[in-house]
């Protein structure tokens, strides 16, 4: 089964309520079908300097209600919220919420953490990654059991815990939930219980490093989407994959810009040329050979939901114009 396109941005929210409306209605209006808000709390200092990561300057739901509040058709969630930062049952009411507020527009994305500084900053125990992954997986279970009817009660292995209540409010329809990570396990819990399987790179490092997009070449891609089909069984077909085009560039100069990306990305991808081409979470070319690429990923990997940085909004929108729906 052939799903057909659809496009998202992820974002970092903005300086203020109007750059945030203004740039969620700008999305709506290119044709874009989400606006994804990353989930990260800390001001500059040392811990975000470690992590080699960005700073997010508003919190992501609020940011996303108002994106909501602002917008009509667009898709308003998270890529990704990560899950050791929520409390799960404040989560599952703050979505539902959200879901009713914008009347059916949310997509739900979690992730089980992976920048050790800003876990450290804020106090909260980095596990190791099979007991994040597993936490994780009971953290969908409070969030559908509060979304469905009757009484709550899911008592985890790993400190999660929901019982003797039921949620409220409803969503207002079926959120999909969208699980996203670069290694086997947390990939392998998404085809089982996910509705989008979302491919990062497997930052395992605990920071932005070279080693991100070398554990995601094109043949290490090709391994995680055979694992995750193996791991979904019957449900493969109807699942949404969806991938993170961090590195994207449109331009009618290709060798040049895949001469420059090394040192633009401060050595993230000091990779071959002809591998950094066909990277799966690289995208680099005019609308045609972009368009192309897009076709060809989807024949090859499944890949049908592809995310792009907010800030290349303007000169990717040809490309979802082209694309989007077919």
């Amino acid at each position: 089964m052939v799903h057909p396109f659809r496009f998202g941005l992820m974002a970092r929210g903005g300086g203020s309520a109007k750059e945030i409306t203004e740039r969620a209605l700008r999305a709506e209006a290119l044709g874009y079908h989400s606006l994804l808000y990353n989930d990260h709390y800390l001001g500059p200092g040392p811990a975000m300097s470690e992590a080699r990561h960005p700073v997010q300057e508003v919190a992501p739901i609020p940011a996303a209600t108002l994106a909501a509040a602002a917008t009509e058709t667009l898709v308003i969630g998270f890529r990704v919220l990560c899950v050791d930062y929520h409390n799960p049952v404040v989560l599952a009411k703050e979505l539902a919420t959200l879901d009713l507020f914008s009347e059916g527009r949310l997509d739900i994305g979690l992730g089980a953490g992976w920048i050790a500084a800003e876990y450290a900053a804020m106090g909260i125990p980095f596990d190791r990654p099979g007991v994040r992954i597993a936490r994780l997986a009971e953290v969908v279970e409070v969030i559908r059991a509060c979304f469905g009817d009757g009484l709550v009660d899911v008592k985890g292995e790993h400190g999660v815990y929901a019982s003797g209540f039921e949620g409220v409010p409803k969503p207002v329809g079926s959120p999909p939930i969208a699980i996203g990570g670069g290694g086997p396990k947390v990939l392998q819990l998404a085809a089982r219980v996910a509705d989008i399987v979302a491919f990062n790179l497997n930052n395992a490092t605990g920071k932005l490093g070279p080693e991100g997009p070398r554990s995601a070449t094109a043949a290490m891609t090709e391994e995680k989407v055979g694992l995750v089909r193996e791991a979904a069984g019957d449900r493969f077909a109807d699942l949404q994959l969806e991938i993170g085009s961090y590195f994207t560039i449109v331009t009618d100069d290709v060798d040049g810009a895949a001469a420059a990306l090394p040192a633009q990305t401060g050595g993230m991808l000091n990779l071959p040329k002809d591998e950094l081409l066909e990277h799966p979470h690289v995208l680099l070319g005019d609308v045609s050979r972009i368009c192309d690429t897009l076709v060809e990923r989807r024949e090859r990997y499944g890949f049908n939901y592809v995310t792009v940085r907010e800030a290349d909004i303007e000169s990717f929108a040809p490309v979802v114009e082209r694309l989007a729906g077919s």
